[in-house]
């Protein structure tokens, strides 16, 4: 049963999503938060598995917590799912930048709500990789060159080969069929990739390889 902090700057927001939790079978709501500020001290308090965060609040943003929540808690992370009002603009994009896992418009029917908690609690994206794709385009300059990353030297060819698949949005399964390799074996490769890289999401990978230039900016395939 994944535990979830309520992250909102309104409160019939806020408290409509917590009773709607609280009334769900599944989930078991560990606080309410109305600013980035409240949120970091209650995650630090509770420890939630998942974080339902509103991007655009006054003062602290939903972004800057987002960084500082996953960077005090390196060892139990939570994940971290944005609340928008716009599904693709660059308050979505700085999130996914910092680790979030995935992203939500406000409208969003409760049993997509609930099932998206599972999702990411799962430890899975909330979101298909073209969609990463169009937020990367979207928020970087046109013509822009990538940006080069000195991590990247760290990384064996093996590494950098399975990098650029999760970047296209294959599965571990999938890249373990792709490279005739065991599901265990890529997924060790995955988590040291992002352990080098400190990446906290795969979605935070996926913006990673494109804007790195490992996966040429053209349609992607993966699901």
């Amino acid at each position: 049963m994944p535990t979830v902090l309520v992250v909102d700057d309104q409160y019939l927001i806020r408290s409509g999503i917590v009773a709607l939790l609280q009334a769900a079978p599944g989930c078991q709501v560990v606080g309410a938060a109305e600013s980035g500020e409240e949120a970091i001290r209650l995650a630090a308090e509770t420890r939630p598995d998942v974080i339902l965060m509103d991007i655009q609040m006054p003062g602290m943003s939903g972004i800057t917590a987002t960084e500082r929540l996953l960077a005090q808690a390196p060892d139990h992370a939570p994940k971290v799912l944005v609340l928008t009002t716009f599904d693709l603009d660059e308050y979505v994009y700085g999130a996914l930048r910092v680790g979030a896992s995935g992203f939500l418009l406000k409208d969003t029917p409760p049993e997509r709500l609930l099932a998206a908690i599972d999702t990411v609690h799962a430890g899975d994206m909330l979101f298909s990789p073209p969609v990463v794709k169009g937020l990367v385009e979207a928020c970087t300059p046109r013509g822009a060159a990538p940006e080069p990353h000195p991590g990247l030297d760290a990384l064996t060819p093996r590494e950098l080969e399975v990098l650029g698949l999760v970047g296209t949005g294959m599965s571990n399964s999938d890249i373990a069929q792709r490279l005739v390799l065991s599901s265990a074996t890529i997924k060790t490769h995955v988590h040291r990739c992002m352990s080098k890289l400190a990446l906290n999401s795969r979605a935070q990978a996926v913006v990673f390889v494109y804007e790195t230039g490992l996966v040429e900016r053209n349609p992607v395939t993966g699901p």
